[in-house]
């Protein structure tokens, strides 16, 4: 019995989690059928990926090329140079990509070998046809049909990367792998960063989220020592002009493409940050239209910034949020002192920021980290495995108010069959949860069951990053789960 690929190449002692990705990319690039094939590897920046790959090169004796914003001319030398070096043997001139991508095919020949082009947005920029030479040279009769190379192409320009696979694109069909290098998970990051206090591990989180390089190169290893030393750590690190990661936030939409009027993104970012979410007070906080704002959605979404979500109790109802952290903590807290911040005023400026850091900030990052937490429960935490998870607003009429619901889990759909709701929660950063939580929640099941909703087993969940009180304690019933931050941070 043969080991699998994957069993003869463990994951490299210092690649930190990636366990899945790692797997992926080793079954991909070790396949020994014959004929290349292609993959398709995207994230945003800081993520990992090139860190990622040339451990796989390394591990599996590949080419990986660095892509640089340069001239096809010099772009097409300095691949030749990594084919040099590859091969040991001397590389005729490329004229073009038509001469150099049958050459790499050729060149690799029968042996199964990965191939990365990183950061290929850079070399699509220069050079609009390469996608389509790939194709033609993967296609029938092309070169590739005499090749077992596994070409990996990886790029954070998101937008990039995620069209060229999609609609018309001409790699659509022809990836045997597509891989998004995602942030670190909210427990795989307090890992990371070595944070055992749950409550300090939610607000450096609601700072710098799961992205490994903010901690490895842009504070170099600057982690808080405790609680007590978190706003200090703020102060030193993301507030200080002299650190990379002073400016991050700025650079992630500098690297987009599609971005060509960053003042209008920065402004919807802004109004996200400021808790408008939806589409029409986006647009209002801005002193736009509505429909001038769509395509600016439209590219984040693309960018991966921004998510839309839908609300689960209002259909056609949707909400905008911010996906990288340090982008909130941009916009919220640092955008409005740049100025000050800039000329190294964090430790005036932080004393007076951090209640809206709290609250803006810290307080939806919460109900988020929530919805994370009910994504990876397993069937015994509300009674079935969940299908779909988000928020929603459930109309009270008799009391003319909206209830909103922080965590829904519902179950999978089930054809001719009321939607099952496994449970609602309602989440508190700050605030010590109490009794009249729970009524609300039961008030919006029973008005979500008087709208057809399968509510008989729905479990009330009260996440609460400040503990409850005794009477709810008291209360617990087989309906009812509390839920603190020792148990959104248990394995």
């Amino acid at each position: 019995m043969h080991a699998s690929p994957n069993e003869a190449r463990p994951r490299p002692a210092h690649l930190f989690d990636r366990d899945a990705e790692w797997n992926g990319l080793v079954s991909f690039a070790a396949d020994a059928r014959p004929g290349a094939t292609l993959g398709v590897v995207s994230g945003r920046r800081r993520q990992g990926k090139s860190y990622l790959l040339q451990a796989l090169t390394t591990a599996l004796g590949g080419i990986y090329v660095p892509a640089l914003e340069l001239t096809e001319a010099v772009s097409l030398r300095l691949f030749a140079d990594e084919l040099i070096r590859f091969s040991g043997s001397p590389v005729p001139p490329f004229r073009d990509w038509l001469d150099a991508i049958p050459y790499l095919f050729r060149l690799t020949g029968d042996r199964t070998v990965p191939v990365v082009i990183d950061e290929f947005p850079f070399l699509v920029k220069a050079s609009p046809a390469l996608p389509s030479v790939i194709q033609r040279e993967l296609g029938p009769g092309g070169s590739g049909s005499a090749s077992r190379a596994r070409l990996l192409l990886c790029g954070s320009a998101m937008s990039v990367m995620g069209g060229l696979l999609s609609g018309r694109a001409p790699l659509r069909g022809r990836a045997g792998l597509e891989l998004i290098v995602h942030p670190f998970g909210y427990r795989d990051a307090a890992r990371f960063w070595e944070i055992s206090d749950p409550r300090l591990a939610v607000l450096v989180h609601s700072v710098v989220g799961g992205t490994p390089a903010y901690r490895r190169e842009l504070v170099r290893d600057d982690t808080p020592a405790d609680l007590a030393d978190f706003d200090a750590w703020v102060i030193r690190t993301v507030l200080n002009p002299q650190t990379p990661l002073f400016r991050e936030a700025r650079y992630l939409l500098a690297e987009e493409t599609e971005i060509r009027d960053p003042s209008l993104y920065h402004s919807v970012l802004a109004a996200v940050a400021g808790g408008n979410n939806t589409s029409g007070g986006i647009a209002s906080y801005i002193g736009r239209k509505s429909n001038e704002i769509a395509h600016p959605l439209r590219v984040l979404e693309d960018c991966r910034l921004v998510i839309k979500e839908p609300d689960l109790f209002r259909s056609g109802r949707a909400r905008y949020r911010i996906t990288e952290p340090l982008v909130t903590f941009y916009q919220a807290i640092m955008s409005r002192e740049w100025a000050r911040l800039e000329l190294g005023g964090g430790p005036a400026v932080w004393p007076g920021a951090r209640a809206c850091f709290l609250s803006q900030v810290t307080g939806p990052h919460f109900e988020a980290l929530c919805r994370d937490y009910a994504i990876a429960a397993d069937s015994g935490v509300f009674g079935g495995l969940p299908g779909e998870i988000g928020s929603g607003v459930v109309s009270d009429p008799a009391n003319r108010i909206q209830i909103e619901v922080d965590v829904v889990a519902l179950a999978p759909a089930e054809p001719g069959r009321p939607r099952k709701i496994l449970s609602l929660g309602e989440a508190k950063w700050d605030r010590v949860m109490d009794l009249r939580h729970v009524e609300r929640l039961r008030r919006a099941r029973d008005l979500l069951a008087a709208k057809g909703f399968d509510t008989r087993d729905t479990v009330l969940s009260c996440y609460s990053g400040a503990g409850f009180s005794r009477e709810l304690q008291a209360a617990q019933s087989p309906d009812l789960r509390l839920v603190g931050l020792d148990q959104l941070y248990a394995d």
